[in-house]
C-alpha cells in the first residue's frame, strides 16, 4: 500500500507546504535579544500545556452533550429501521417559502403520490439509509466496491461512543446491523486512542490532540462471503521440466469492510505507518464530526451542498488530500 514513492512524495509535499521558512532575521539579533527571545518560547510551552488542558476539557464537553444527543439518535435508528413510526405531527415538515405551492397543487400532488403508493409496497422504515449516506459522500464512497453494497444494506445505525471519565482520551465508532448472511457480528467497532499532550522534546508542534493508534475487530465472516479477500489463479512453469501449473491464491481485496483491519503499531512506529494512520484517522474523525450528527442531511444530499458552500479556491486542495487518502486506502497500491 505504502511502497508507492509518487503517493509517498505528494503526502510528504502535503506535510512541507504547510511550514514556512525562516526569513533568518533571528540568526542576525544581538544576544541580548535573543535570551528575551528564549523566554518568549518558555511562555509558548506553558500556552500548549494549557491548549493540551483546553482539549481534554472539550472531550469531557462532547461526552456530555453525546449523552443528550443519544436519546435523538436512537429515535433516528428506530424510524430508520421500522422499530418505530413517526406520527403525524413528527412528520410535518414546513419548505421554504420558494418551495410553497399553491393549494391546488399542493393537492394534486397529495393524489399522485398516494396514487403511486398505492402501486408499490409498502416499504419498511427507510430502505438503505446508511448505504446512501455513504454513497452520497466524496470521502466514503471511494472506499466502497459494488461487492459491499448488499452487505451496507443491513447498516442500521452508527453509534459514537466516548471513553469514560479518567481514561485516556479515546472514541470508538460502533456499526450496527441487522441479522445477515455475509457475517455473524451484530456490531463492528473501530476504536481511536488519542493524546492530548505536548512532546516533551517538541512541544512546539503540539497542535491539538492527535491520535496514537487505532483497533478494529475481527469481522465473522460466513463461509465463502469474506469480501476483503478475492481468489485469483496464477499459471507457474517448472524451471527444469518446462510444465505448467495453475496454482490458486488468496489476496487480500479492495472493500470498505477494510476499514475495520488498520494497520498495526503507532504513530511514532514509521513514517509509512504514521501517514496511513492519518489518512485513517481523517476518516474516523469525519463520520464522528459530520456523518453521524447529521445523517439525515448526508442522506437528501442538503448537508453535501452546504459542505460545498464551505469550500472556495482552497477547495481544490482538500480534494487532493482526500484523492490522497483514497490512494492509501487501495490495496492496490
Amino acid at each position: 500500500m505504502m511502497q508507492n514513492p509518487q503517493i509517498l512524495a505528494a503526502l510528504q509535499e502535503r506535510l512541507d507546504g504547510l511550514n514556512g521558512s525562516p526569513s533568518g532575521y533571528m540568526e542576525s539579533l544581538p544576544k541580548v535579544v535573543k535570551r528575551r527571545v528564549n523566554a518568549l518560547k518558555n511562555l509558548q510551552v506553558k500556552c500548549a500545556h494549557i491548549e493540551a488542558k483546553f482539549y481534554e476539557e472539550v472531550h469531557e464537553l462532547e461526552r456530555k452533550y453525546a449523552a443528550l444527543y443519544q436519546p435523538l439518535f436512537d429515535k433516528r435508528s428506530d424510524i430508520v429501521k421500522a422499530a418505530y413510526e413517526p406520527t403525524d405531527e413528527e412528520c410535518e415538515w414546513k419548505a421554504d417559502e420558494e418551495e410553497e405551492l399553491t393549494d391546488e397543487m399542493k393537492e394534486k400532488a397529495k393524489l399522485e403520490e398516494e396514487k403511486k403508493d398505492e402501486e408499490k409496497e409498502d416499504p419498511k422504515g427507510i430502505p438503505e439509509f446508511w448505504l446512501t449516506v455513504f454513497k452520497n459522500v466524496d470521502l466514503l464512497s471511494d472506499m466502497l466496491q459494488e461487492h459491499d453494497e448488499p452487505i451496507l444494506k443491513h447498516l442500521q445505525d452508527i453509534k459514537v461512543k466516548f471513553s469514560d471519565p479518567g481514561q485516556p482520551m479515546s472514541f470508538t465508532l460502533e456499526f450496527h446491523f441487522e441479522p445477515n448472511d455475509f457475517f455473524t457480528n451484530t456490531v463492528l467497532v473501530k476504536t481511536y486512542k488519542m493524546r492530548s499532550e505536548p512532546d516533551e522534546n517538541d512541544p512546539f508542534s503540539f497542535d491539538g490532540p492527535e491520535i496514537m493508534c487505532c483497533t478494529g475487530c475481527t469481522i465473522e465472516w460466513t463461509k465463502g462471503k469474506n469480501v476483503t479477500l478475492k481468489t485469483i489463479k496464477k499459471k507457474q512453469k517448472h524451471k527444469g521440466r518446462g510444465t505448467v501449473r495453475t496454482v490458486t491464491k488468496t489476496v487480500p481485496n479492495d472493500s470498505f469492510f477494510n476499514f475495520f483491519t488498520p494497520p498495526e503499531g503507532k504513530r511514532e512506529s514509521d513514517e509509512d505507518t504514521e501517514a496511513v494512520l492519518a489518512a485513517d484517522f481523517e476518516i474516523g474523525h469525519f463520520i464522528r464530526e459530520r456523518i453521524v450528527p447529521r445523517a439525515v442531511l448526508y442522506f437528501t444530499g442538503e448537508a453535501i451542498e452546504d459542505d460545498d458552500d464551505d469550500y472556495d479556491e482552497e477547495g481544490e486542495e482538500a480534494d487532493d488530500e482526500v484523492r490522497l487518502f483514497r490512494t492509501l486506502w487501495s490495496t492496490d497500491v
